[in-house]
């Protein structure tokens, strides 16, 4: 124990103790299909091979007659988008709704014969990422995700801070394990030392990762939106009508994109451009050929172009007026501010895709060593609970503790999810754990 700062410590370690115990679970989710997530290029690209390979010829048919076949055999769908496909041997995409349901048609770009077809349900990569981002519960499960990012957050402090040696030169322990200091040591050295070395890249991922929740995340993008750091005004080309649609609610783009005003195109009785114009226009735009057209929903909708590619300096947003072909809005990595920029980056690292295979491998290793600090977590906390207690260390209260009290506030306030939870528990505490002897031994309340 820390010399000097006794009821600090046990305050400390009670918040680091509970927080673990219950968001444990979650964060071994988290862990466990992020992993298998940072693999998603590789794992398509093997389940889908038969889809996604074509043998290259001389010259491929138009998107128009792509679509053409597409509908020939399918005539009740309705095409909402398009993806030309980005290498020769690649094929192109024809994503549609079909009796209700999303499914991606794929198309020989050459001789035009459907290769097959894939239902977006039952496609295993987003199915998981579906599982990491909101538990598969839509919006309660990103309430549980992001609850559990920022009390991951809480837990990366506090266990930095209780494992600090008490003397400068008493590293061992937390730079290395006590290979010689008994069973008892080890046990928590392999929860400290992994947790001291990987603290900081789990610090990274649950931020990024928080930018894409539904709370934090949205108002993280409001705020850089309206404080000049999310996009410029010069990215619209002209004068471009706006609406008061969002470009994340008819397409997936970049995250600096996401609340990036969709402009309405200027109808004047024009007929409405054919994809292969569409396409034409994007090619000369000089945009990551992995990029997907996708089809305005309304008369005065546009076509959006989303290229999302690996790396986040070739990132694209485009929409395009449906009648005219006009560039409505050309929104690139280089029109972000320091702010977006950094955080595309970040997004990108976070997925594993800004540095190739390196980056795969060490947000694995990263993933590993998550999991193994809630495995060595458990261990540790099983082996040494008393008999009829949690185990945690009885606190003085935040009352005796106003410092400490003031950052929980502060915190509370940054991440709204974290203070209701705050509240929630001092509720709890007050009303039922002080009020029951039962659970004051259980909880040593």
């Amino acid at each position: 124990m820390k010399q000097g700062k006794p009821s600090l410590y046990q305050t400390i370690w009670r918040w680091h103790f509970y927080a673990g115990l219950i968001f444990a679970p979650f964060i071994l989710i988290l862990a466990i299909t992020g992993s298998v997530y940072l693999f998603k290029p590789q794992i398509e690209n093997w389940m889908y091979q038969d889809y996604y390979r074509v043998e290259e010829k001389n010259q491929k048919l138009l998107p128009s007659e792509h679509i053409h076949a597409v509908m020939s055999q399918y005539p009740e769908a309705q095409v909402t988008r398009y993806r030309p496909g980005e290498s020769p041997i690649r094929s192109a995409e024809v994503k549609v709704n079909l009796h209700g349901e999303s499914v991606t048609i794929f198309v020989n770009p050459y001789t035009g014969d459907i290769i097959g077809e894939l239902k977006d349900k039952n496609r295993l990569m987003d199915r998981i990422e579906e599982f990491h981002g909101e538990l598969m519960l839509g919006t309660v499960g990103d309430r549980i995700v992001e609850l559990t990012a920022c009390w991951t957050i809480i837990l990366i402090v506090t266990g930095i801070y209780l494992w600090m040696p008490n003397e400068k030169r008493k590293w061992l322990g937390v730079l290395v394990p006590r290979l010689s200091g008994g069973r008892k040591n080890l046990i928590r050295d392999l929860h400290v030392v992994p947790g001291f070395w990987i603290s900081a890249t789990m610090f990274f991922l649950v931020i990024t990762g928080l930018l894409w929740s539904g709370l934090w995340g949205t108002k993280v993008q409001y705020l850089a939106t309206n404080a000049g750091v999310g996009y410029p005004p010069s990215v619209w080309v002209g004068s471009a009508p706006t609406s008061t649609v969002k470009t994340k609610e008819i397409a997936d783009v970049p995250w600096a994109a996401q609340n990036l005003d969709v402009p309405s195109s200027q109808i004047q009785g024009y007929i409405p451009l054919s994809i292969d114009d569409v396409v034409s226009i994007t090619d000369g735009q000089n945009i990551h050929p992995s990029y997907t057209v996708i089809f305005p929903k309304k008369q005065d909708g546009v076509y959006t172009i989303s290229a999302f590619p690996p790396k986040a300096r070739d990132e694209v947003t485009l929409h395009i007026d449906q009648y005219t072909g006009a560039i409505l809005a050309d929104y690139r990595y280089d029109n972000y501010e320091t702010i977006g920029k950094l955080m595309a980056w970040g997004i990108t690292v976070h997925k594993g895709l800004e540095y190739g295979l390196i980056n795969q491998i060490g947000g694995l290793i990263v993933c590993i060593g998550i999991v193994g600090l809630v495995i060595s977590g458990f261990v540790l906390w099983w082996k040494r609970k008393p008999t009829g207690q949690l185990g945690a260390p009885k606190s003085p209260g935040l009352k005796k503790l106003k410092g400490l009290a003031l950052i929980l506030i502060l915190f509370g306030i940054l991440f709204p999810l974290v203070g209701a939870s705050i509240i929630f528990v001092y509720l709890v505490d007050w009303f039922i754990i002080q009020r029951v002897e039962r659970f004051k031994k259980v909880f040593h309340a």
